[in-house]
């Protein structure tokens, strides 16, 4: 079994080996696909997906990739995994593409240009979902429930109002789904 490349870190400064994952970073923010103003804080934030996702998951699909936070950080620290992004912007999946392939990642991960509605996972499903700025609650809810297989978890980015009676809300149209409740600013959403 793979390990880490750097292992979990909760600092804000940039860890000695992330010079590439930043340099990459920062090749996407300056085409406008990462809104942060500080890469080392984004980084940061996508550190606590990273920090959630179990040591006996294989597979991840982020939702909505974007600028690549956090799967282009997840696949950088987790080798073990298979991350799929998933974009459906041709710009932003190009930049993403591009990323991979100067971090070496692309033996682990796979860039799929298509709206998220259009993907299909594998049969088992994946072993974690991950969202960050990706749509309202129940649309988050409906692809969580969709893709993800059975004992993985959600992990969805949360704003700092508390939000558990909308998850609660929405939640009760998906039987299968458990909120396991908020850890470092993550909804943590498990699949029976």
């Amino acid at each position: 079994r793979a390990t880490t490349r750097t292992g979990v870190w909760s600092s804000r400064r940039p860890m000695a080996d992330d010079t590439r994952l930043l340099a990459a970073l920062a090749v996407i923010s300056a085409r406008g696909a990462i809104g942060e103003r500080s890469l080392v804080d984004a980084v940061a934030h996508a550190d606590r997906f990273v920090s959630l996702i179990p040591s006996t998951a294989r597979s991840v699909v982020d939702l909505g990739s974007g600028g690549g936070l956090p799967a282009i950080v997840i696949a950088w620290r987790r080798s073990d995994l298979f991350v799929t992004m998933v974009e459906r912007r041709a710009t932003r999946v190009d930049l993403l593409r591009r990323a991979v392939i100067s971090l070496g990642l692309d033996e682990h991960t796979a860039v799929i240009g298509a709206d998220v509605a259009d993907v299909d996972g594998p049969a088992e499903g994946f072993d974690v979902v991950t969202a960050r700025s990706f749509a309202d609650l129940p649309t988050t809810a409906r692809f969580i429930d969709r893709l993800l297989g059975v004992g993985g978890l959600g992990l969805v980015s949360e704003p700092p109002t508390d939000r558990t009676a909308h998850w609660s809300a929405v939640l009760q149209g998906y039987p299968r789904l458990v909120d396991d409740g908020v850890e470092q600013g993550i909804r943590r959403v498990r699949r029976r």
